[in-house]
């Protein structure tokens, strides 16, 4: 483990859980790779001269927000105590969207600065907020970037609240919005309701480094932005990338993060010089985040050894400097005759590998479950819940327990419920990516 660390800077560790150990031949290294995050870099922001976070909250304002009206209500709720939570000093906006998107507050392409006057003047233009029209989502990404664009904090992020599906836009536009919009700001994104489409919020989210979630009772959702505004407020290093550097004949053959969920950083991975590789990891705050890179290497003969990667954590630098190496940990590779350390898979690797798997499975578990292949969902499901058990992930337990009847949760094996409630299927389907982290060994 290495630890970098200046004064005033944020502090990160990088530790790297592996089994080394290769059979002769043997190519593919798997590690897992711990970062740890514990601030201190508010300090830096004040030196730079710049403002502590910028948000813009999103409020989806289309027609079926009144059906119930609860939902149009508990939105300017949620988003009032959103807005009371914002520090003073930060920079905010208000968007509603339909089928297009329109500045709320302050209005005039500008950010509001967060004070007792502005926050007034914000919960006051929430009265405003009137149902009616369709979903465009793309169109109230483009207009938070172009808010979020001209401001000088670190931290950019976005909040999004939508009830349905995004019907008025074509999925390539949406598609190319994320592409324009990823790596300028951050997003969760949250479906209220039942009527909105999992894999469109949670790719939301993905694309932008948010979490994605369900809010099925509009009533909670005070509750949920006021928990999303607390963690924004929490972040205080942006940009942070995960450097993976390879000898030469070695390559990355994939980066996933594992904890607090599963993302596939893989296919996001910039150049960062000679063999090295930058993939976006977004806004920390005082949190860990854990990573499974896998590596191909030449094979050798036993006794050889090599440095198969090396992993830091970076932040940007200045335009003609260097990027500032915040945290460092190496990833090994030794080629031995002994088949039991060879054969053995570290604890980590064999951790997080059934929390991928197990996502995997409740997602293809609910699409066999829709397509009514009974047979196909009660298989996956019943491995999701095998694997839950073992893995000790008691939240998704209690949300598999909803969707079948578990029989033997050891064995895996289940029975399909005849009916389940809309909100418990996507409910499991939203949070099928959340991991529990394994104890350190």
């Amino acid at each position: 483990m290495a630890n970098f660390a200046k004064p005033s800077a944020p502090r990160f560790s990088v530790e790297v859980y592996q089994n080394e150990f290769l059979p002769e031949g043997g190519s593919e290294v798997h590690a897992i790779v711990t970062v740890t995050s514990t601030g201190g870099a508010t300090a830096t922001r004040a030196a730079a001269g710049r403002g502590p976070a910028a948000v813009v909250i999103m409020v989806d304002c289309s027609g079926s927000m009144e059906h119930p009206p609860e939902k149009m209500r508990g939105a300017r709720e949620a988003t009032a105590a959103a807005i009371d939570t914002l520090r003073d000093g930060t920079s905010f906006a208000v968007v509603a969207g339909n089928h297009a998107a329109k500045e709320v507050y302050p209005g005039r392409g500008r950010l509001a600065v967060a004070g007792p006057a502005t926050r007034a003047e914000a919960k006051e233009a929430l009265r405003g907020l009137q149902a009616g029209g369709g979903t465009a989502i793309g169109t109230w990404l483009r207009l938070t970037d172009g808010l979020l664009r001209g401001s000088t904090a670190p931290i950019r992020h976005g909040i999004l609240l939508t009830d349905g599906r995004n019907e008025h836009e074509d999925p390539a536009v949406l598609r190319a919005t994320l592409d324009a919009c990823a790596g300028r700001f951050t997003c969760d994104a949250r479906g209220v309701g039942t009527d909105w489409e999992v894999q469109e919020v949670r790719g939301i989210a993905s694309a932008l480094l948010g979490s994605a979630d369900i809010v099925a009772d509009p009533a909670h959702l005070t509750e949920d932005f006021t928990h999303m505004m607390e963690k924004v407020m929490g972040k205080e290093v942006a940009d942070v990338a995960l450097r993976l550097w390879t000898p030469v004949g070695a390559e990355i053959q994939y980066v996933k993060q594992v904890a607090p969920a599963v993302q596939d950083l893989t296919g996001r991975r910039s150049g960062a010089g000679p063999r090295a590789g930058d993939y976006p990891t977004g806004s920390w705050g005082d949190e860990c985040r854990e990573y499974h890179v896998c590596v191909r290497v030449p094979p050798a003969a036993v006794g050889q050894e090599m440095l198969a990667a090396r992993a830091s954590m970076v932040l940007p630098g200045p335009p003609d400097g260097q990027p500032a190496v915040l945290g460092q940990g190496l990833v090994r590779a030794v080629w031995t005759s002994d088949p039991a350390a060879s054969t053995a898979i570290h604890p980590q690797v064999a951790h997080y590998t059934g929390q991928a798997e197990l996502a995997q499975a409740i997602q293809q578990g609910l699409q066999a479950r829709k397509l009514g292949d009974v047979g196909g969902a009660t298989a996956k499901l019943g491995r999701a819940v095998q694997l839950a058990s073992v893995s000790g992930n008691a939240d998704t337990a209690r949300l598999l327990a909803k969707v079948v009847d578990v029989v033997d949760a050891a064995a895996g094996t289940v029975r399909l419920k005849a009916k389940v409630a809309d909100a418990d299927e996507m409910t499991l389907e939203t949070r099928s990516i959340r991991t529990v982290r394994v104890k350190k060994i």
